[in-house]
C-alpha cells in the first residue's frame, strides 16, 4: 500500500517528504504561527464563484473581493508569480499569487505544501488564459498536511486502498465525490417521497433481543449491565409493523442492516435499508409505492429515468414489467415449475441443473434456488416477480387465490434483488404455525431461519390492519443509479479484512 510519495506505515520523521514537513511546522511556531489555528471563516465556495462570474471575460477584474478555504491540490511558481488551486466542498477553483502584491509573503505562499489546507483573500478575476481565479491578497495556513496527497490516481490504483483510506479517495478522485453526492440526494428523494405521502419516519431498536424479520444470520453482542446476549438487527420489520399495530398507519424507516455473512461485490455485512409499512392496502399498493420511490430517485439523482448501467441501456420508466416466480423460472430453465408438483419431480429437475438437493427441502425452496441460479441473474431491465413459495416467505400473507404461494414480490434489476415487498401477514395463528416451522428448521441447523418471537405474536394478537410492507436495499439503488459495480464504491467505509490479517476469507 505504499507509493513513491505516500510513505505510508513510515514514522514521519523517517521519510523525507515527511521529515520536511515536519520541519515547516516546528519553523512556523517558531515564528510563532500556530499551523493549525482554531478558525476561519469563508465568503464564498468554488462552485458559487464559477456561477456568480460565468461571464468575466479573460485578462478582466470583476472588482468582488471574496475569502474562499479549501485543500491545496496543486502549487507551482513562475518567476514572480504563482499558481495553486483549492478543493473545496463544491468544486476547485485557482489562487493567484503575485509578488507586486505580496511581497516577501510569495515565499511563504510557494512554502505551502499540497494537502495542506489553506484559506485566501482576494479580487476575483479571470487570467489572461481564462482560468478564474482568486487574486490573493491574504492568504492563511489553516491545517498542514504532514503527509503527501497521491498524486491523483498515483498510489491509489490499489481499490482495497481506495477503500481504507476514503479520506484519500474523496480527496483526489472526483467520482468519489460524486457518488457520495448521488448517495445524499437519493436518500432526500426516498424521504420527499414518502413524506409526501403521509408517512412518518420513526427509528426502531439497533441492538435486539430477538433478530427476527428476515431469513438472515445475525451478529451478536452482549449487555453486560443486564447480563444478557442481544442481536444486531438483521431487519427493522418486526418493530416497524409493532407500530402499525398501535395506530401508526404509514410509517417507514432508513437504517443500518447487519447481516453476519460474506463480503461481495453484492453483499456488505453492514448495509442501509428503507423499509416501510402503510395500512389498508396490499402489494399491489407497494408496486406502485415501489415505482414511484425508484423513479423519482432516478430523476433526483440522474435526471431521468432512463440511465445506462455497465454499458447496457435499463428505464426505469413505470410501469415495470410483471412476472411470476414460477413463470420467470420456467422461462430461464426451460422446465415446468408448479407449487404442486411432485416433490421427487422437482428434485429431478434441479439435479438435472445441477442444483444440490437437501433432504429437508420442499418444492418451494427447490424452485427458489433454480430462480436464483438461473432466472434472477438474466433479468437485466427492472421486473416485478410476483407470487413466491410459502415455504421461503414466512412473514407474506397467502395468496388469496393461489394455495402454497404469498402476495409477495421482489424487483429485480442489474441481475440483483432491489426490493421484497409482501402483503403482510396479519393472523398471528397463521404467523404461529409459520414461525414454528421456522423453529423446527433451526433445530436442523438451519441458522438463518426466523426464531419463534412472542413478543410479536403478541403483538399481532392485538390486531393488526391490512398491510403493505417494502423493504428497498439503498446501497443497491445508489449503485444501480451510479453506474457502480460494487457495493463498496457506494458504501463510504465498507467491510474489510484487518490489515495484516491473514486469516480472513479470501471473499473479503
Amino acid at each position: 500500500m505504499t507509493s513513491d510519495r505516500g510513505p505510508e506505515g513510515e514514522h514521519l520523521q523517517d521519510h523525507f517528504l515527511t521529515a520536511a514537513r515536519l520541519a515547516k511546522v516546528e519553523a512556523l511556531r517558531a515564528e510563532g504561527v500556530d499551523p493549525y489555528p482554531v478558525l476561519f471563516t469563508p465568503t464564498a465556495t468554488a462552485a458559487a464563484l464559477h456561477e456568480a462570474h460565468a461571464g468575466l471575460a479573460a485578462g478582466e477584474g470583476s472588482g468582488v473581493r471574496v475569502t474562499a478555504a479549501g485543500r491545496l491540490m496543486t502549487l507551482r511558481r513562475l518567476g514572480g508569480l504563482a499558481f495553486g488551486v483549492i478543493l473545496d466542498g463544491s468544486g476547485r477553483i485557482q489562487l493567484y499569487a503575485d509578488e507586486a502584491l505580496l511581497g516577501e509573503r510569495l515565499g511563504a505562499f510557494v512554502d505551502l505544501d499540497p494537502g495542506d489546507w489553506v484559506g485566501a483573500s482576494g479580487e476575483v478575476i479571470r487570467t489572461r488564459r481564462g482560468e478564474l481565479s482568486i487574486k490573493v491578497e491574504e492568504f492563511a495556513l489553516l491545517a498542514k498536511a504532514l503527509r503527501p496527497l497521491p498524486e491523483k490516481w498515483h498510489g491509489l490504483q490499489d481499490v482495497e486502498v481506495r477503500h481504507r483510506r476514503r479520506y484519500l479517495d474523496l480527496a483526489v478522485n472526483p467520482k468519489a465525490r460524486q457518488v457520495l453526492a448521488a448517495r445524499s440526494r437519493l436518500l432526500a428523494s426516498l424521504r420527499r417521497t414518502l413524506d409526501g405521502r403521509g408517512f412518518l419516519e420513526v427509528e426502531t431498536p439497533t441492538l435486539q433481543a430477538q433478530a427476527g424479520g428476515a431469513l438472515a444470520k445475525p451478529f451478536i453482542t452482549h449487555h453486560n449491565a443486564v447480563n444478557a446476549d442481544l442481536y444486531l438487527r438483521i431487519a427493522t420489520e418486526l418493530y416497524l409493523k409493532r407500530l402499525v399495530v398501535g395506530g401508526v398507519e404509514r410509517v417507514y424507516e432508513i437504517g443500518r442492516t447487519f447481516r453476519n455473512e460474506g463480503v461481495s461485490p453484492r453483499h456488505n455485512p453492514e448495509f442501509t435499508m428503507l423499509e416501510c409499512y402503510q395500512a389498508y392496502t396490499d402489494y399491489f399498493g407497494m408496486i406502485e409505492l415501489t415505482e414511484a420511490l425508484v423513479s423519482e430517485a432516478a430523476v433526483a439523482v440522474a435526471g431521468t429515468t432512463e440511465l445506462e448501467y455497465l454499458g447496457r441501456p435499463m428505464s426505469l420508466r413505470p410501469p415495470w414489467r410483471r412476472v411470476t416466480y414460477l413463470e420467470a423460472t420456467a422461462e430461464a430453465t426451460g422446465l415446468p415449475w408448479a407449487i404442486d408438483m411432485p416433490l421427487e419431480q422437482a428434485r429431478e429437475q434441479a439435479l438435472e441443473m445441477g442444483i444440490e438437493v437437501h433432504p429437508d427441502w420442499g418444492v418451494g425452496k427447490i424452485v427458489s434456488e433454480a430462480f436464483e441460479a438461473r432466472a434472477e441473474p438474466n433479468l437485466w431491465q427492472p421486473t416485478v416477480v410476483m407470487d413466491y413459495p410459502k415455504e421461503i416467505s414466512p412473514l407474506a400473507r397467502d395468496h388469496r387465490s393461489q394455495p402454497g404461494l404469498v402476495e409477495r414480490f421482489e424487483v429485480i434489476a442489474a441481475g440483483r434483488e432491489l426490493a421484497n415487498a409482501f402483503s403482510e401477514l396479519n393472523d398471528p395463528l397463521e404467523q404461529r404455525r409459520r414461525f414454528e416451522a421456522q423453529a423446527a428448521a433451526r433445530a436442523r441447523g438451519d441458522e438463518e431461519a426466523h426464531p419463534l418471537d412472542e413478543d410479536f405474536l403478541l403483538a399481532l394478537e392485538y390486531g393488526m390492519p391490512p398491510t403493505g410492507g417494502l423493504g428497498i436495499g439503498v446501497d443497491r439503488l445508489v449503485m444501480l443509479l451510479t453506474g457502480e459495480e460494487s457495493i463498496r464504491e457506494v458504501i463510504l467505509f465498507p467491510a474489510l479484512r484487518p490489515e495484516g490479517h491473514d486469516g480472513a476469507s479470501p471473499s473479503m
